[in-house]
């Protein structure tokens, strides 16, 4: 078994101690205004605004090697001609004689090396709020010679700043880059002799401009011509000619290819370390060029630039602590999963070294979720998300496919066609509004007006109750809701009037959810409109769905069934069992009967299949995931994001150690001492891992940007840690595996802190006997009293029989 790194908790880092991992591992650095990616590497590439529409530094997705090009320097001994790169990709230097070490960190990444007695350590970060990045390297003599070594920045900038004309319409971006070096400060723009429009990001036709400068030294050359660069069109970054002669030629890109190469000498004595920086950004290099290096013109600047992103990220970050007795799981709680949630609620499926610049926005059920992640991180950041999606609903309860935020117009955006709605989508709202409100006890907020997205407006409320109306006004022969375009799996090509029995079970999941609140709010009519509903909802779920030892999945147009054990192929569905007893459509009978045919059907090493058996003959038309092969993605494969469902429903059923199995089975830094099996990085979740009929079993791809990592967040802290917020204050009902003594946690809730001890003397795997806060008891399965804001309660809680 293989590791590769290690967590490093009190620096909340993830340090990687072999730079040939399996695949590029990679994190990110930045907001969403200027965000960046970044791997083990320094590959990767930087965007403004949108991974689409605003990458001006370039990567080629798919290409080996699968991270290049990067943010380089280049180091060449001037005595010998030697050369190597300050991460061990480009150059490849035999690992025999090159050591490396990575340390991703929230919202920066430190690579060090070692080689030829010079040691560096590069740092990469965003500063905040700004539109520029920093590599601030610093590089030490560790010989008892002198050395004098010449250095080159190298990256590649984009011919346009919209990936696919970078990409694919060569004819035309191969024609518009110019650059100019001046002050100490390369250039670079496109459509220079256009004006810049900076109120219509999406527009095509204007002018864009970026930067690169070095502080900390002279620049003794440049070029910005990438095949001058390189020397040869055959030639790779790992033997630019440039570097390979140790001179620099003031090449200026007029069309084809830009780079940003900026050389200057350092001259070390034995034992000496000299530093220098790179800034990287977009605009004009006379202006935020200029003003660039005045913020960062020195490196006590930068020191504090860098200390601030720290102090940014564990904020957010420290909503929730976990002490438990499985330090794995502290490795996710505590750090890699809270950070994972906030990087995906900011780029949602935007932008990865997997996600190209093919989804440009907030795609609208998938951001839905993400809230969940972040609520208690960032809850008024949340409201604000929350109010852009709720405009992103159209007035006929159905949803805009995405929502931009850079371009979103409220009342005025085009109406969907009907083929176009998905039956899932606005139903995570009644996911997302509930949890802002419990978080913040702003039941205000369900008053709130806003827009639709076409035309008119409603209050928060009444936007869930057109959600609601959205799928009982389309319905099908069994009246449940119709799968339209597409339900959760995009692989189930029901009709349009085919019947989807997940979303059947979110239905009764905001019905119940809307009885709730409006009970709350006294709005006995609205009540007994939903009441009424849900009644005959039920009705039809125990009528159509119930297959006798589990639920069906859904119904085609002409009523076929899928997902019946008497189907060949996809017999069985996670997604509808877990849904039935999430939105507590399944009788206690149903609940166990089909949760135990998920285990004895569904569950492998690695997680739980999406399905069983996998799809080989049935018609493409009908079941798109036969495209793919079985054991892969929706074909059987394990997709990682219900995993949190498939937990969650097991501690409602208060079976713990079953909870606990299905969440470490899938859980990354489960498999970092076995990392050449899950092969991703093993500090983020990700999208799928190769289920039991695929030869590749256990291997994961697509990390960070999933709706894995807010599920997972939220069956582990809610559901698990049973720590829960609720409309009059926090929940604590704990799931847990029977062999753990207990566990604590701290828990920011309403500006009070929660020190939350759990005792499991008897060794069950639920059950709340005892509470406590600050001495007193309180009646287990109440929610904790709310204390004042700015105090700090102790909670101690006895689980027993």
């Amino acid at each position: 078994m293989t590791s590769f790194g290690q967590f490093d908790d009190k620096r909340r880092e993830y340090v990687i101690t072999r730079p040939d991992t399996p695949r590029p591992w990679s994190n990110y650095l930045g907001s969403t205004s200027y965000g960046a990616i970044i791997t083990n590497h320094a590959g990767g590439y930087s965007f403004f605004k949108s991974a689409a529409q605003g990458r001006f530094v370039r990567l080629r997705f798919n290409s080996v090697p699968l991270d290049q090009p990067g943010r380089y320097f280049y180091l060449r001994d001037a005595a010998t001609g030697d050369y190597w790169s300050n991460a061990w990709q480009p150059v490849g230097k035999p690992l025999e004689q090159y050591e490396s070490i990575c340390r991703h960190g929230t919202g920066y990444t430190i690579i060090e090396s070692r080689y030829s007695e010079i040691a560096t350590r590069t740092t990469y970060f965003v500063p905040l709020d700004k539109h520029y990045e920093v590599w601030w390297l610093e590089v030490t003599n560790e010989g008892n010679q002198e050395r004098t070594l010449d250095l080159f920045s190298y990256l590649e900038f984009a011919s346009e700043w919209h990936v696919w004309h970078d990409t694919f319409n060569l004819q035309y971006s191969q024609y518009i880059v110019d650059t100019e070096f001046k002050d100490g400060i390369l250039c670079h723009s496109t459509s220079h002799n256009l004006p810049e429009v900076p109120e219509s990001f999406e527009f095509r036709d204007q002018s864009r401009h970026s930067f690169i400068t070095l502080v900390g030294a002279e620049i003794s050359g440049f070029d910005s011509d990438r095949e001058v660069f390189l020397g040869s069109p055959y030639r790779t970054y790992r033997e630019p000619q440039v570097v390979e002669t140790g001179r620099t030629t003031g090449s200026l890109a007029h069309g084809d290819n830009a780079c940003g190469t900026l050389q200057t000498r350092l001259t070390l004595a034995p034992g000496e370390t000299k530093q220098v920086a790179i800034l990287l950004g977009v605009g004009r290099g006379e202006v935020a060029g200029r003003k660039a290096r005045e913020e960062m013109g020195d490196f006590a600047s930068i020191a504090a630039a860098l200390q601030a992103v720290r102090g940014y990220w564990h904020d957010r970050i420290g909503s929730l602590r976990v002490e438990t007795p499985d330090p794995e799981l502290d490795h996710m709680l505590n750090v890699w999963n809270a950070y994972n949630c906030l990087i995906t609620y900011a780029w949602s499926r935007a932008a990865s070294l997997v996600y190209s610049g093919e989804r440009d926005g907030l795609g609208y059920r998938d951001t839905v979720q993400d809230l969940l992640g972040v609520m208690a991180a960032l809850p008024e950041e949340v409201r604000e998300r929350l109010e852009l999606m709720l405009t992103g609903q159209a007035s006929t309860g159905g949803a805009l496919p995405v929502v931009k935020p850079f371009a979103h117009r409220p009342g005025a955006e085009p109406l969907p066609r009907d083929d176009e709605y998905r039956s899932d989508d606005s139903l995570w709202l009644f996911d997302a509004v509930p949890a802002y409100v419990k978080e913040t006890g702003n039941t205000a907020f369900l008053d709130c007006v806003l827009p639709y997205a076409d035309a008119g407006e409603a209050t928060v409320l009444g936007h869930l109750r057109r959600a609601i109306e959205f799928n009982l006004e389309r319905r099908g022969a069994h009246g449940l809701p119709c799968g339209l375009s597409a339900d959760w799996n995009d692989t189930l090509k029901l009709g349009y009037h085919g019947e989807s029995v997940m979303v059947t079970f979110q239905l009764r999941h905001a019905l119940r959810t809307y009885v709730e609140i409006t009970t709350r709010l006294g709005r006995s009519s609205e009540t007994a409109w939903a009441t009424d509903q849900l009644s005959e909802l039920d009705r039809s779920i125990q009528q159509h769905t119930w297959d006798g030892a589990w639920f069906v999945r859904a119904f085609r147009e002409d009523g076929s069934v899928i997902g019946s054990a008497k189907d060949a192929e996809g017999s069985i569905f996670l997604n509808a069992q877990t849904w039935a007893v999430l939105s507590g459509a399944a009788s206690g009978a149903q609940s166990v009967s089909a949760m135990d045919a998920c285990h004895q059907q569904l569950a492998t090493d690695y997680g739980l299949m999406l399905c069983a058996p996998p799809f080989e003959k049935v018609p493409c038309n009908e079941i798109r995931a036969v495209l793919f092969n079985p054991g892969m993605k929706e074909n059987s494969g394990i997709f990682c994001h219900p995993q949190g469902w498939a937990v969650i429903a097991e501690t409602m059923l208060g079976r713990g150690d079953r909870a606990y199995e299905y969440y470490r089975a899938y859980m990354p830094s489960a498999y970092n001492d076995r990392a050449e099996i899950r092969e991703i990085e093993p500090y983020v979740h990700c999208q799928s891992t190769h289920g039991r009929y695929s030869r590749r079993h256990g291997a994961s791809r697509l990390p960070w940007l999933s709706g894995t990592a807010t599920w997972s967040y939220v069956a582990g802290t809610q559901y698990l840690l049973g720590i829960r917020p609720d409309w009059d204050g926090l929940r604590v009902e704990p799931v847990i595996p029977a062999k753990w003594d207990g566990f604590k946690v701290e828990r920011r809730f309403r500006g009070a802190t929660y020190q939350i001890i759990v005792n499991n003397p008897q060794h069950v795997e639920s059950g709340v006997v005892r509470i406590s806060v600050d001495g007193v008891s309180v009646a287990p399965g109440a929610p904790l009293p709310l204390a004042p804001p700015g105090s700090e309660v102790t909670v101690v809680v006895e689980l027993g029989r």
